[in-house]
């Protein structure tokens, strides 16, 4: 059985179609606090499962000592983690001032902002948190969901490309690029993407998601709802119907409203 569902939350976006919520970044606001910069070291390992509590404890450490760059990563991961969104990207944003060049707080603090819709701030900075000759294929992967979230497409899909030459076949980042073919309504390309990201066993409940969602835009709700509710149980299925009848409400319903695109979590691979 694939990996659980959980509601998604529409994080980095405001695009052109108001439905595809939380498909270009997890099942929370951020996901886990691994999230995109790995393992921060010892603390890490030691960090509290609840988010709330994680945020309590390093919350008093960042208080205590707010220029230590560990600290303030760790600090705004729970924050993150939380879906304290605004209040994450101020404090990754002051560790990145104690802490300049710190490409793990940079990379941090990209997420942070296309969280919270800065598409081309977070690009920006995340641009900074890894290099041409060094490339981090994650942070391709999450600049390529900043570019489609500013309408330009062809440049998010050579992103995409480049992070798959690193990682081939990972199901994150292929099943962004679907979202990234949907958001340019090319709905068979996007189909045919999300089916290769499906297909790998390492496939989390956001590809079943998205893969369900472009194959209902298509017209086909029969089959996407037995993609979106395939070997769950009862109350899982139901809640992943529910979930998939109001992202193609909200496509169907009036333009001009919010926007949200749903982006594929990069904590784990795939």
């Amino acid at each position: 059985m694939r990996q659980r569902f959980c509601p998604v939350r529409l994080l980095a976006s405001a695009s052109l179609i108001a439905l595809v919520a939380a498909g270009l970044g997890g099942c929370t606001a951020t996901s886990k606090l691994s999230d995109v910069t790995g393992s921060i070291g010892p603390r890490a390992e030691a960090a509290p499962a609840d988010p709330a509590r994680a945020v309590e404890v390093y919350g008093e450490r960042y208080r205590a000592n707010p220029r230590d760059p560990e600290t303030g990563l760790a600090y705004g991961q729970a924050l993150r983690a939380n879906g304290q969104r605004a209040q994450a990207a101020a404090v990754l944003e002051q560790a990145t001032i104690a802490n300049p060049g710190n490409k793990p707080l940079l990379a941090q603090y990209g997420r942070a902002l296309a969280d919270n819709g800065n598409f081309q701030q977070a690009y920006d900075v995340l641009s900074k948190a890894h290099s041409p000759d060094n490339p981090d294929w994650r942070l391709l992967s999450v600049q390529g969901t900043c570019l489609d979230q500013m309408g330009r497409h062809d440049e998010a899909r050579a992103y995409y490309t480049s992070a798959l030459k690193i990682a081939p076949g990972d199901p994150g980042v292929l099943s962004n690029l679907g979202l990234s073919y949907m958001l340019s309504r090319d709905l068979p390309k996007a189909e045919e993407t999300l089916r290769q990201a499906y297909a790998s066993p390492r496939a989390s409940s956001r590809v079943r998601q998205n893969l369900g969602l472009v194959v209902g835009l298509q017209g086909r709700f029969a089959e996407a709802e037995s993609i979106v509710k395939a070997d769950l149980p009862p109350d899982e299925a139901a809640a992943n119907v529910a979930y998939l009848k109001d992202m193609l409400n909200r496509h169907d319903g009036p333009r001009g409203g919010s926007k949200r695109t749903p982006v594929a979590s990069l904590s784990q691979p795939g």
